[in-house]
């Protein structure tokens, strides 16, 4: 993990304090940028976490350590009115954390914000419409890649981040490092897959990634920079409209369908929370409604449906 910036106020135009609040900004934001790394926060987390607190220093255009409740839900008001329910939420931890680490006062109005509970199901792919995406993919990296984050259940920045140690051929499974949460997990390798990304590595044969960056890509940056994510995204858009699919598609419908062709392939709740890395059963339970679970083989129905993809690769 990288060290937070420190705070430089020309650095952020959004900061707007007086001179004696913004000295005592700089003071509780440095301090907020050190409790978060001492709280082992992510990069992501804490860029998040810190860009709500400037936001809030600059909307009461004081240092924000000593607001009201009517303060609170003032501010609270105008992000429910401005902004999305994630970023009320986000905003919402970030000065919750400040309180409880920082600040040492009990923070007693949790119940200010109550987002509504959404129960959307997300759209999945059936196997037909899974392999005429990869198949009508015309560049063989974007082939490999969707093929990938697809079999292995994997999410975008999981996928990105694969290594030649992560792929075990001897025991057809695949390491999956500092997943979301931090966690490691394991996931079974198709024989299908395996060959994939052997074939893909030999075009590029990096001496650590298995899907870095475009030889551009390296040359301006470093050799391990990884492939382009926002490329990734638009591609598989672009290649299901092609295909005459009107779902939202996204790299992560990938993982949704896995998850829903494993149940409907007879893998038992259970397996597919650890395939996937989810901490909750609640949050497996979305991909299906059925309560009845059969006991089976995960990795070797895994393989078996996989292996029902036919797919016509790329030349390069």
């Amino acid at each position: 993990m990288s060290t937070p910036p420190t705070f430089n106020p020309e650095g952020y135009e959004e900061i707007h304090i007086n001179c004696q609040q913004q000295k005592c900004f700089d003071t509780f934001y440095n301090d907020y940028l050190n409790e978060l790394t001492l709280q082992g926060k992510s990069e992501r987390t804490i860029d998040v976490y810190s860009r709500y607190i400037r936001q809030i220093a600059d909307y009461f255009d004081r240092c924000p350590d000593d607001l009201s409740k009517k303060e609170l839900k003032q501010y609270f008001s105008h992000l429910v009115e401005h902004r999305s329910w994630s970023a009320v939420k986000s905003a919402r931890n970030a000065i919750q954390f400040a309180y409880k680490h920082l600040l040492n006062k009990p923070w007693e109005w949790v119940d200010i914000v109550k987002p509504p509970k959404v129960s959307s199901i997300p759209d999945v792919l059936s196997i037909h419409e899974t392999q005429n995406i990869i198949n009508t993919t015309r560049k063989l990296s974007y082939q490999t890649f969707y093929l990938t984050a697809y079999s292995l259940g994997l999410r975008l920045s999981e996928a990105l981040h694969l290594t030649i140690a992560d792929i075990d051929a001897h025991l057809m499974r695949v390491h999956i490092r500092m997943g979301k949460g931090k966690k490691d997990r394991f996931v079974p390798l198709p024989m299908l897959t395996l060959k994939a990304l052997r074939r893909y590595w030999a075009t590029h044969r990096h001496d650590s990634l298995i899907f870095p960056g475009s030889e551009l890509q390296i040359a301006r940056h470093n050799k391990n920079v990884y492939m382009d994510k926002g490329t990734l995204q638009k591609t598989i858009k672009i290649i299901a409209k092609e295909c005459g699919i009107s779902k939202n598609v996204h790299i992560h419908t990938l993982r949704h369908s896995y998850a829903t062709h494993l149940l409907e392939n007879g893998v038992n709740l259970r397996s597919i929370q650890v395939v996937l890395g989810h901490s909750s059963p609640e949050t497996t339970a979305i991909y299906t409604r059925m309560t009845l679970e059969a006991s089976q083989n995960s990795a070797s129905l895994i393989n078996a449906m996989v292996d029902k993809l036919d797919i016509q690769w790329a030349v390069k």
